[in-house]
């Protein structure tokens, strides 16, 4: 299912997840080759993925999200 992205949060790791309109987050990583998203290094670059929508595998299997924290 499609959802918005509406901000960003960085795991205890320092990955960056996306924060989507449901609720659930899905991290957004940089790893050439394979991950290839120099955008999401950038504040400018998370800021100008808001709004994009991204498939949540979690609302696909109708799972509700956590509580954040």
């Amino acid at each position: 299912m499609q959802r918005a992205i509406v901000g960003f949060r960085q795991d205890e790791h320092g990955e960056w997840a996306a924060e989507l309109e449901c609720g659930h987050g899905q991290h957004i990583r940089h790893k050439p080759p394979f991950q290839v998203r120099p955008w999401v290094l950038t504040e400018e670059g998370r800021a100008g993925r808001i709004g994009t929508e991204l498939d949540c595998p979690h609302c696909n299997e109708a799972e509700t999200p956590s509580p954040p924290g």
